[in-house]
């Protein structure tokens, strides 16, 4: 047991002070969301200094809750003050990941799944006395919403023109006219991005999610490619169809009960020349290797979205969302497929190319 004789004080402060800032970031992710929703951020954006009246005029919101919320934000450094003046200033580096939706940078997505999360937790902390699941479904909104939010700029930046050139061969037959399913679509957006990229081919969208799905199907005709897209209820081991071309999953496979199974399913339902293209989180083999900022997020999603998800569904074998490459190949190669690679990255993924 540890006595007041072994602690160093100016350890334990430090630790302290490190915890008051951890409690004020855990709030202000609340706030960022409220700024987001209220649309305080998009005010600012580019308006130059303005103050708490000409804020709250703009965005029609309240002026006392305005004033402390501008405080809030100028205290974490999203905001500049100027005392002289009592005016406050969105930097335009914020104003870009707070504002700019077709930025890689974008971020209020980030913020708002990591709020859903926490109003979740408490069921979460039930779950772990027991070792019970948690599924998607049960979730509240801001975490099917800011899961594509978050997820969706870097599918923007880097899908067609990054991801899928690396695989081979694969953008040729797109062009041509491919067959693709895409498991786990979520909201449809990484389906409705390729879809609109590849108009001659066509695109069915799976996810067990009956409430996703209508979603993406909306979002789908609102796009314009109702006529190439479709979107189904199914699940990843148990999917319809067969002579796929490509097979995409984009951060779903670690959250599956039984990732095997569906890797054995995709491997029976591509064609002989077909491709499965798998994104996961970025994530190192070692747990020593994901002690980082990226890495500390990934883990704690992980903790309450992605282990509680994968335990509430048969097997259950709750790969988490650092699964890391070598856990993703021996998934693969598992099923039967002969050709397993890492073709590209970001520092919030990791794309592989799984062949028959």
């Amino acid at each position: 047991m540890t006595t007041s004789t072994d602690v160093d004080m100016d350890k334990l402060m430090s630790f302290v002070f490190r915890a008051v800032d951890e409690v004020g970031a855990t709030l202000n992710t609340a706030l960022v969301v409220m700024g987001d929703k209220l649309g305080l951020y998009r005010t600012l954006a580019g308006a130059g200094p303005l103050t708490p009246a000409e804020v709250a005029s703009r965005s029609g919101c309240a002026e006392r809750y305005v004033r402390e919320w501008l405080n809030a934000q100028a205290a974490s450094g999203y905001l500049e003050y100027d005392p002289g003046s009592g005016r406050y200033l969105l930097p335009a580096e914020q104003a870009v990941a707070l504002t700019d939706e077709s930025s890689p940078a974008y971020l209020p997505g980030f913020f708002q799944i990591a709020l859903g999360s926490v109003h979740d937790a408490p069921r979460v902390v039930e779950a772990a006395r027991s070792g019970a699941g948690i599924g998607w479904h049960d979730h509240v909104a801001d975490v099917h919403d800011g899961c594509e939010r978050f997820f969706r700029p870097g599918y923007n930046a880097h899908l067609v023109e990054e991801w899928l050139p690396a695989l081979h061969g694969v953008v040729t037959k797109l062009e041509a006219g491919a067959h693709v399913a895409d498991v786990g679509c979520g909201h449809g957006a990484s389906t409705i991005l390729m879809a609109q990229a590849f108009p001659a081919s066509t695109f069915v969208g799976f996810d067990y999610h009956q409430a996703s799905i209508q979603v993406a199907a909306k979002r789908a005709h609102a796009a314009g490619v109702g006529a190439r897209v479709s979107f189904e209820v199914a699940p990843a081991a148990a999917f319809p169809g067969a002579d796929y071309d490509l097979v995409t999953m984009f951060d779903c496979l670690h959250d599956m009960g039984d990732p095997s199974g569906a890797a054995r399913h995709i491997r029976a339902a591509l064609a002989a020349d077909g491709t499965w293209m798998i994104v996961e989180p970025a994530a190192g083999d070692r747990v020593e290797d994901n002690l980082n900022p990226v890495g500390r997020a990934y883990y704690a999603f992980s903790t309450l979205l992605c282990t509680p998800c994968s335990l509430s569904q048969e097997v259950g074998m709750a790969l988490g969302a650092q699964a890391g490459q070598a856990r993703i190949r021996d998934v693969v190669t598992g099923a039967g497929f002969s050709h397993f690679h890492r073709v590209a990255e970001t520092p919030f993924n990791m794309v592989f190319e799984a062949l028959p």
